[in-house]
C-alpha cells in the first residue's frame, strides 16, 4: 500500500523523529522520492565539503522514504547493501538534494539508486545503490 508524503511525515516524527531535524521530504513519486537535507558545520570534513558519511546518510535515508512510499509503513527494513561513487566535491555551502528510483521492488528485496547533488546545482556530487531486505512478514 503506497503512502503519501504527509503519512510517511506523520510516522517518521513518531517512530523516528531524529531523521527528520535537518531532512525534508519533497516529494514522494511512484517508485521514487526526493529530500532535501539541511547541511551544517557537523556535516562537513576539512576543506569546507559535505563528508562522506553524511552523503550516505541522506542516501540511505532517501531509500528507505522511496520504499515506504512504494510499499507502505515498513518500519523494520533494513539496509543489506550499499555502494557510493563521489562525482566531485559538494558544496558545504549548500544543502544537499536527493532523487531516489526504485530499480527493482522484489519480494525479499528492493534495490534503488540515489543522486545526490548540491542545492541549484545541476551536476551531481554523488551516486548511490542501495539495497534492503524486508522484514519476512512481507516478504511472504
Amino acid at each position: 500500500m503506497a503512502l503519501s508524503k504527509h503519512e510517511i511525515t506523520h510516522f517518521l516524527a513518531q517512530e523516528f523523529p531524529q531523521a527528520l531535524e535537518k531532512t525534508t521530504i519533497e516529494e514522494i513519486s511512484p517508485k521514487g522520492a526526493r529530500l532535501l537535507y539541511k547541511i551544517d558545520q557537523n556535516d562537513l570534513r576539512p576543506g569546507q565539503t559535505v563528508s562522506g558519511p553524511t552523503l550516505m546518510l541522506v542516501a540511505d535515508f532517501a531509500l528507505y522514504v522511496a520504499i515506504m512510499g512504494h510499499l507502505g509503513l515498513i518500519a523494520m527494513a533494513v539496509t543489506t547493501n550499499m555502494t557510493i561513487n563521489f562525482f566531485r566535491k559538494p558544496n558545504g555551502n549548500q544543502d544537499i538534494k536527493a532523487e531516489c528510483k526504485l530499480i527493482k521492488v522484489g519480494k525479499t528485496l528492493v534495490t534503488g539508486e540515489v543522486w545526490l547533488y548540491s542545492l541549484d546545482d545541476e551536476e551531481p556530487v554523488a551516486h548511490v545503490i542501495g539495497t534492503y531486505a524486508l522484514p519476512p512478514r512481507l516478504a511472504q
